[in-house]
């Protein structure tokens, strides 16, 4: 049975989902319960156990995974907007591909330096790549599409088409 993938958001807390909590408790429910004599041998062959969970949580982020973006995606009467927070990035780590249907975003987030792990009180915050595709909910002008990078916040401006726009031309007489 291939790996569930899990959302960036259970990888980031390490928390799982509600199936995952009840597979574990009918497995447990399945087991006989041991007298107390046996104890310390049940918890031996418990150790492992534990000590592959530790790892599985120690190892939440594969290097082939990527973060995803959270994105707040907004209108105007012209225009939809697309914004990130992306602090830490440089410009030139943002690569924004744009369709009249579909905007994805994808960039990366390196480490200004390595700090061994035992010297951590918390470690919060993603490092590596990261990416977001957003369906729109209305077609736009991908020619007329910005986006700019100020203070860690990036924003995409995309003009609307308006396909229910009618133009009146002038004919002129030659």
């Amino acid at each position: 049975m291939p790996k569930e993938r899990r959302s960036f958001f259970e990888r980031l807390t390490g928390s799982a989902p509600v199936s995952e909590y009840y597979e574990e408790e009918e497995e447990r429910a399945e087991e006989p319960i041991e007298p107390r004599a046996h104890l310390a041998v049940s918890q031996a062959r418990t150790r492992p156990q534990v000590a592959a969970k530790k790892e599985k949580e120690d190892d939440w982020l594969q290097p082939e995974e990527e973060g995803e973006l959270t994105v707040d995606v907004f209108q105007t009467e012209n225009e939809l907007i697309i914004q990130s927070t992306v602090a830490g990035v440089k410009p030139d780590d943002l690569d924004v591909q744009i369709t009249r249907e579909m905007v994805t975003i994808r960039g990366k987030r390196e480490r200004a330096r390595e700090v061994e792990r035992d010297n951590y009180f918390y470690q919060e915050l993603y490092w590596g790549t990261f990416s977001r595709s957003i369906l729109l909910p209305q077609e736009i002008d991908v020619d007329g599409a910005e986006a700019s990078l100020k203070h860690g916040l990036l924003t995409i401006r995309l003009p609307k088409l308006d396909r229910n726009r009618i133009e009146r031309i002038r004919v002129k007489n030659e």
